[in-house]
């Protein structure tokens, strides 16, 4: 029973050590999400310009879209912006979604930045952020034409991003739908 008690550190620290070494191969943007595959969250709100302009899910149907999570607080988000603006420029429907943010700061934002986004909604408490399961921003869902959560991608869309997973998403959906 002695020499069982001498091993069993030894044990332990192998088990740790390949449950680590298991980790090293998962990609940490892939996180999972319980909306692929389901309707996007049902949400009315504000819109960032004016708390008088309020939109609800209906705003996502009929095309697809691109659901981008970010803040000013975001530093990550800075760095996503140009891309977002050169994927609008190109006829990306991109929806912003303010999160966790102020008003004020969110419209200075976008009037030094470059405003990429077809419509933007104003979250100040992270409702339709919780009901997302965001992490944090930035973050970016592909819906498709029928409000279906394609995909989720947590981090910053640069162009490597777009070339790859995201854009070929992209164009699939949107492929589907032009056949219709």
């Amino acid at each position: 029973m002695n020499r069982l008690k001498l091993y069993l550190p030894l044990v332990l620290f192998a088990l740790l050590a390949g449950l680590l070494y298991r980790g090293l191969n998962n990609d940490p943007t892939e996180l999972p999400s319980a909306l692929v595959g389901k309707p996007f969250p049902a949400f009315q709100l504000e819109a960032v310009e004016s708390a008088e302009q309020r939109h609800q899910l209906a705003s996502l149907k009929g095309e697809v879209t691109l659901v981008n999570v970010w803040a000013t607080w975001c530093f990550a988000c800075r760095l996503e912006h140009a891309m977002l603006n050169q994927l609008a420029a190109q006829g990306v429907k991109i929806i912003g979604l303010n999160y966790k943010d102020t008003r004020p700061a969110a419209q200075r934002w976008l009037a030094e930045r470059g405003d990429p986004y077809w419509l933007n909604l104003f979250d100040p408490r992270g409702e339709l952020g919780f009901d997302l399961g965001v992490y944090g921003a930035p973050e970016t869902y592909l819906v498709d034409a029928e409000g279906i959560v394609r995909h989720r991608r947590v981090g910053v869309v640069d162009e490597r991003i777009w070339a790859g997973e995201l854009g070929q998403l992209y164009r699939r959906y949107a492929a589907q739908v032009q056949d219709e």
